[in-house]
């Protein structure tokens, strides 16, 4: 680094910018997606009043860990980001992030979201959450240059943050945080699919065996798409039958549903960008509002 290069770094404005792309690096509208959905396990798995101070040290704890983790899924895959043109810009394949600052940033800030949780909430918490970071970085992420299955194997560690929750409230695992569980798996398939068809060039130029990639014509995609969100119809109804939820939350979930299976059978039976666009933005909308009234609708237990 040149010393013109340092001093410019050293400026106000030039460490505002190396901030701001160590907070890209985290991902942070994911890490939100993971906090709400890990708040959404906590608040259905407390007891009639929450214990409001463990909340928030589970979200701190669980927003390092996320954070941390999605900055290291960038180090192992600044290669094939470099390679397409929606993710090419980011920090490290622009070169605004060296490959080992990120290497380093990600390891402590993940490690330090795991002690965090191990100490100041509960220690199968942070099991859960190290779950979700060894799956993520150890399994789906080489899987996805090498099989159609990491689309699955990748909705395992995106379907445990309601764990966390659950378990940060309870201290223990239950049938009931297996329903969140599948629900949020079920919802992963059909949300994945969509961004899939809509950017399959991209994955094609990358390697990235998603099923839009291997199969342009469709057939497993629409096939994968309309079981899922017929499955996830009947699973999401499952927390009022259980009792963790009301029947406001089993009409909402029903007619969501319904909504979300009526856009994916649209896409099979034309399978169209904008199609697949309508199938993303349905499920963008499904899953926040399903959260949100489960939460509104819940039965403490």
């Amino acid at each position: 680094m040149s010393f013109t290069t340092g001093a410019v770094a050293a400026t106000p404005a030039g460490v505002l910018r190396r901030v701001a792309d160590f907070f890209e690096l985290a991902k942070p509208r994911v890490v939100l997606m993971v906090l709400i959905t890990a708040f959404v396990g906590f608040y259905v798995g407390s007891e009639e009043i929450p214990n409001y101070l463990r909340l928030f040290q589970m979200l701190v704890g669980t927003a390092l860990a996320a954070g941390g983790t999605l900055a290291l899924n960038q180090f192992l895959e600044r290669e094939t980001d470099g390679m397409m043109e929606r993710t090419r810009r980011r920090p490290l394949p622009d070169g605004r992030v060296q490959p080992g600052e990120a290497f380093w940033f990600g390891l402590l800030v993940t490690l330090a979201g795991l002690s965090y949780l191990a100490f100041s909430v509960n220690f199968i918490s942070a099991w859960v959450t190290a779950l979700i970071t060894m799956s993520y970085l150890l399994v789906y992420t080489p899987m996805k240059r090498r099989s159609s299955l990491c689309m699955l194997i990748g909705a395992v560690p995106g379907a445990l943050p309601p764990v966390i929750g659950w378990v940060a409230a309870r201290g223990s695992l239950s049938v009931d945080a297996w329903v969140l569980f599948a629900i949020m798996f079920l919802w992963q398939v059909p949300h994945t699919l969509a961004i899939a068809r809509l950017y399959r060039e991209d994955y094609a130029k990358a390697g990235i065996q998603f099923l839009p990639v291997i199969e342009p014509e469709g057939g497993s995609m629409n096939r994968q798409i309309i079981s899922h969100c017929t499955a996830l119809l009947a699973v999401s109804l499952l927390p009022t039958l259980v009792g963790l939820a009301g029947p406001l939350y089993f009409i909402v979930a029903f007619v969501l549903g319904i909504g979300l299976l009526a856009s994916g059978v649209r896409l099979a039976m034309e399978s169209t960008l904008s199609r697949a666009r309508r199938l993303l933005f349905a499920s963008l909308i499904y899953l926040p509002v399903l959260l949100l009234v489960m939460a509104l609708d819940r039965v403490p237990l």
